[in-house]
């Protein structure tokens, strides 16, 4: 299953624990705070200035 930017952190880490280390790569070291299992990756990217869609490319690419 692809992971696309209306997942929240939360359910990427949950069903793709290797995507930890890119999501901590951009700078995302919330990702085990409350917020992160209702926020989306685009939610989260677009606070932490981040390009959503090349996240979401290097998410995948760690499948």
């Amino acid at each position: 299953m692809a992971i696309t930017k209306d997942m929240t952190i939360g359910e990427v880490v949950r069903n793709h624990q290797e995507t930890i280390s890119i999501l901590m790569e951009f700078g995302m070291g919330c990702i085990g705070c409350p917020s992160a299992q209702s926020e989306t990756l685009e939610e989260a990217a677009a606070v932490h200035g981040i390009d959503v869609d090349k996240l979401v490319e290097s998410l995948n690419k760690a499948l």
